[in-house]
């Protein structure tokens, strides 16, 4: 990974070209028809741009600069200025505005799938996988390294974290609970500084421990490398976070701001987002603490799916892409357009992953239930039991305990222990071992035959 080259500037530009060239290029700038994006709606940093065939009677540098005054026609100003005093600023093009409504309209309403998916005791079950998947994809953003199994087993079973992956997940969980108790508060410093010490609890340098839920102190002043070890960036002073942690809690919380100011919710919890990514306030978990406030802000503002989905995941499939964004607005004039982009990008992902999830899940549940058909167990079983039925065919050996199945449905230890004993010593679908003091529920091998073998009465 490398900085992008940053883009020509118009004033550096009308000194480069001489008065022989100026009036006639300031006219084909000033009269030119571009608008913010190129011809196939792409709102393109000068680092791709630069490579591309430009309008006729233009060259490259010409098309840049007629694209720039476009969108800076559009251009909102934000409440943030970089470590050099320079304002961040965002803009809207036709693309972005489609992408926010998609959004509004998918991430606001009703879910498109099986009844049984849906329905209010069945959204706790796929909220809670939800929440597992984000604290997984997050912390493993940030060089968590443990399966996506023995994860959500440690989730499910409640058992202690045995490394520094499993504490950095079991961390993040817990964070993203916070955010649900709190996401009708206003946002202030101490939320964060909470955020962040739940999110390093017990994984931060022994020299550091101190610092979690603190910010970085002036010999913390930190840069930001890549894997190749070329410098990215830096982030602001120690001695400006303060201000800056309250811009943000301010900007969250529309502090004086008028009525004509508007700024669609969406975009708000991206530029929150961006900005704790930029400003680097910790010593350690800032990608994070980044995410877990996209998702308080996103939450507060109604955008009940979002609870549901995971961003961290998405991004994780390419890293790349999501640093490039904070890159390309930096070396922008700080157009946080990129950023902006890259993330409803990320969300509309999510939200689709999570449609193909739900109909998948749907599938499956119908499936067992087939299978179920001229049985007496027809009927006989919760969604929890068809579930769990689903899981042991495929899984043949699975172990399940009273606390995983307590903790994967968001019920009872009284409802989740009915619900096992139900399939082990009612039906005979599972085989319950004593653990210690633990019941620990199997699935046979042979578990398909055993349902096909009860027959209707």
């Amino acid at each position: 990974m490398r900085v992008p080259q940053s883009p020509p500037l118009l004033h550096e530009s009308m000194d480069a070209w001489g008065e022989d060239n100026l009036h006639e290029n300031l006219m084909l700038i000033l009269q030119s028809q571009q608008g913010p994006c190129d011809a196939k709606g792409r709102y393109l940093h000068w680092e791709k741009l630069r490579h591309l065939s430009p309008p006729k009677g233009y060259s490259s540098e010409l098309f840049w600069l007629s694209m720039k005054e476009a969108r800076k026609k559009i251009s909102k100003q934000l409440p943030f200025n970089d470590k050099h005093s320079n304002s961040f600023q965002f803009c809207i093009p036709d693309s972005v505005m489609r992408d926010i409504l998609w959004i509004s309209e998918n991430a606001t309403g009703a879910i498109e799938a099986d009844a049984k998916i849906t329905d209010d005791r069945t959204k706790r079950t796929y909220l809670i996988n939800s929440l597992i998947e984000e604290a997984i994809s997050s912390s493993q953003l940030e060089g968590a390294a443990t399966t996506r199994r023995v994860a959500k087993e440690m989730l499910r079973t409640g058992r202690e974290p045995e490394d520094h992956s499993e504490k950095m997940i079991l961390n993040n969980h817990k964070a993203m609970m916070f955010i649900r108790e709190y996401k009708d508060e206003d946002l202030t410093p101490s939320i964060i500084f909470e955020i962040h010490k739940i999110l390093t609890e017990g994984t931060l340098d022994t020299a550091d421990i101190s610092k979690a839920g603190a910010f970085r102190e002036k010999e913390d002043d930190i840069c930001v490398f890549s894997k190749e070890d070329v410098l990215l960036h830096v982030p602001p002073k120690a001695s400006e976070l303060n201000s800056r942690l309250q811009a943000v809690c301010d900007f969250a919380n529309k502090v004086n701001e008028q009525g004509t100011t508007y700024i669609p919710p969406i975009i708000r919890a991206i530029v929150i987002h961006f900005m704790i990514g930029y400003d680097h306030p910790f010593v350690d978990g800032n990608g994070r603490t980044a995410r877990a406030l996209f998702y308080w802000m996103m939450a507060k503002e109604g955008y009940w799916l979002m609870e549901y989905i995971s961003i961290s995941r998405v991004i994780k499939k390419a890293p790349a892409k999501y640093m490039y964004a904070y890159l390309h607005t930096e070396t922008d004039t700080n157009d946080v357009t990129y950023f902006i982009i890259h993330q409803l990008e990320v969300i509309k992902q999510a939200i689709e992953d999570l449609h193909t999830y739900l109909a998948d899940k749907a599938k499956k549940l119908r499936e067992t239930e087939i299978m179920l058909e001229n049985s007496p167990l027809q009927g006989e079983l919760n969604y929890r039991q068809l579930n769990v039925l689903k899981n042991a065919i495929k899984n043949p050996g699975a172990e399940y305990t009273i606390n995983s199945h307590k903790t994967s449905h968001g019920v009872t230890y009284q409802t989740a222990r009915t619900d096992l004993l139900k399939l082990s010593d009612h039906f005979n679908l599972l085989k319950k071992y004593k653990v210690g003091k633990k019941d620990v529920f199997i699935s046979p091998a042979n578990l398909r035959e055993i349902i096909h073998s009860y027959k209707a009465s």
